[in-house]
């Protein structure tokens, strides 16, 4: 995988270095219960390694915040369609 001219293996959490949201505010990230995760979607569908970062949350089962550009909420939903995908296969 090439990223700004950079030459990546992307090894455990080695993805981390090029995320967008890197030296952002965490909070908007983790945005409480009722307030909109727009601003952080947004960061994230940026974000050179989005895909990389949500698998990570689905391999962690990462139950807050948003990961790879997805709410708790539409990570559940997700995997559940993977599951459903796996199972029909």
């Amino acid at each position: 995988m090439t990223i700004v001219g950079y030459e990546l293996s992307l090894g455990k959490e080695k993805w981390q270095e090029f995320a967008r949201c890197k030296g952002w505010d965490p909070e908007i990230f983790y945005p409480d219960r009722g307030v909109p995760s727009a601003s952080a979607k947004a960061v994230c569908n940026e974000c050179p390694v989005q895909g990389d970062c949500l698998e990570y949350a689905l391999n962690q089962d990462e139950r807050f915040g948003i990961w790879g550009g997805l709410s708790e909420r539409e990570r559940r939903k997700l995997h559940r369609q993977r599951v459903m995908m796996r199972a029909r296969n």
